[in-house]
């Protein structure tokens, strides 16, 4: 196998962290995903960021009040990797 082939199976592993994030828009309409964890923390960036890279979650729309916050939802394989 080249490294391209193995680095993009690296770079596809989740995360505890990314699964618990995914988790959480499992239930929720359009599967959107929220800013702030059950304890009123932000989620934090780069979690949000390795999601969308992996293609578990997608921009879904800009918060005019708050234009540095990512509002995502789920895509297909993000619902998948939240269940395994």
């Amino acid at each position: 196998m080249d490294r391209g082939g193995l680095m993009a199976k690296i770079s596809l592993r989740i995360s505890a962290k990314e699964q618990s994030y995914l988790r959480l828009g499992l239930n929720q309409p359009g599967g959107k995903l929220p800013l702030f964890d059950k304890n009123g923390r932000e989620i934090n960036h780069r979690t949000i960021l390795a999601c969308i890279e992996k293609g578990y979650v997608e921009k879904w729309f800009a918060n005019p009040l708050k234009p540095q916050w990512l509002v995502c939802r789920l895509t297909n394989s993000g619902r998948k990797a939240a269940k395994v």
